[in-house]
């Protein structure tokens, strides 16, 4: 069964009195163990397909099934749970919290949504650092490091739930060629 399935997916927004069409009637399915990329020019829907399945919007027409939960149906409330128990995300503009360092980071969602014991915590940050490369610069703020760098923790934090499927956005436009096969494995 796929981790993700489309139907007829649409999204439009309202601008004034002008309808915008962002995704239109698309249909797709995603295998759990896939990588799947989302291509196109800019303002293609690739953002807005991603914040769908991600939970972060609702389709206006079609249907759109993640972890089998119809995305349609979850109110604010219920799609920060899911997102909480089942997602990661990597944003294109990271959004990492700027009063925390790369460990806390990469930490808070152990520790506010899934609530992890701390010994747990410690050794999955830990691993995390050093899988991207990041360990030596786990005390830092994000206004200490370079948007490379930063990348790498977005990718740890994407990463530290275990989540079922993690959902991203250009993760690897600001790494260099070695930093971004490094991130991807």
């Amino acid at each position: 069964m796929p981790l993700v399935t489309a139907s007829k997916l649409t999204k439009t927004y309202r601008t004034g009195d002008v309808d915008v069409p962002a995704v239109r009637g698309v249909d797709f399915a995603i295998n759990a163990g896939a990588f799947v990329a989302f291509v196109g020019p800019s303002g293609s829907g690739k953002s807005t397909l991603l914040n769908m399945i991600g939970g972060l919007d609702k389709p206006s027409i079609g249907t759109l099934t993640v972890l089998d939960t119809d995305i349609a149906t979850l109110d604010r409330s219920a799609a920060a749970d899911f997102r909480g128990t089942n997602l990661g995300f990597i944003f294109q503009d990271f959004n990492l919290i700027p009063v925390l360092t790369a460990y806390e980071n990469i930490e808070y969602p152990l520790l506010m949504v899934q609530d992890w014991p701390a010994d747990k915590r410690r050794a999955r940050v830990t691993e995390l650092l050093a899988a991207v490369g990041m360990a030596d610069q786990a005390g830092k703020r994000p206004d200490q490091i370079s948007g490379g760098q930063k990348q790498r923790v977005a990718v740890a934090r994407a990463l530290s739930t275990n989540a079922k499927l993690v959902v991203a956005v250009e993760p690897t436009a600001n790494l260099d060629h070695d930093a971004a096969y490094q991130v991807i494995e």
